[in-house]
């Protein structure tokens, strides 16, 4: 299991995300990661089944500025991926697990695609899931598809200059909140970094809804 935490700010979103994702420290022990866009795509990610969240990013998120990003906490999978693609470059962070990975990242490869990105010697899941959604005519589209053709659930969140694209797991198993506040909007897997960021509870995703 991961945790997951978007956000998108007036302001610069850089504090909110670190600290919104940090508490999430309890759902991963491999690996985190934190990617905001600002005039580029800048993306940070550490291995901190040794050390602690905060001690890893607390450097890197002063030289990360943007109004709108994305952070996980990975108990498998290096992430945020990040893929320039026929829909434009986005960054993707996931939670949840793929029954049939091998299967279709075997269906891929022979179909010409190529993985960059490996866990642990075997497929990155994270990257698998975002050659699954550019397949489709747009970037929802594209996640209704990979829905379509996975084995197991995936929760995401993905960041492009339109936004962050919200997508629970057609299961229901990882739950997605949506909060507000008077200057952000933010998209959590855990409603326990809501509170202290000052986030009030707006709307949980249904099973398979995309916001």
């Amino acid at each position: 299991m991961s945790g997951i935490f978007g956000v998108v700010s007036k302001g610069d979103c850089s504090e909110t995300l670190f600290y919104g994702i940090d508490y999430h420290s309890h759902l991963g022990t491999e690996f985190g990661g934190m990617a905001i866009l600002g005039e580029t795509f800048q993306r940070h990610i550490h291995n901190i089944s040794h050390s602690q969240f905060k001690s890893k990013f607390f450097e890197d998120r002063k030289t990360m500025t943007g109004k709108k990003g994305i952070s996980v906490i990975s108990d498998n999978n290096e992430q945020p991926i990040y893929l320039n693609s026929k829909h434009g470059p986005f960054c993707l962070v996931t939670s949840g697990f793929i029954e049939n990975t091998e299967e279709l990242a075997l269906e891929m490869m022979e179909r010409g695609y190529t993985f960059s990105e490996v866990t642990k010697g075997g497929i990155n899941t994270t990257e698998l899931i975002a050659k699954l959604i550019i397949q489709g005519s747009d970037l929802i589209d594209g996640i209704e598809k990979m829905f379509d053709k996975i084995k197991g659930s995936c929760s995401l969140l993905l960041l492009n200059r339109d936004g962050v694209y919200a997508a629970r797991d057609r299961l229901g198993y990882t739950p997605l909140i949506v909060g507000t506040r008077d200057d952000a909007c933010a998209v959590t897997s855990e409603t326990s970094a809501f509170p202290n960021n000052r986030f009030k509870i707006a709307k949980y995703l249904e099973p398979g809804e995309i916001v």
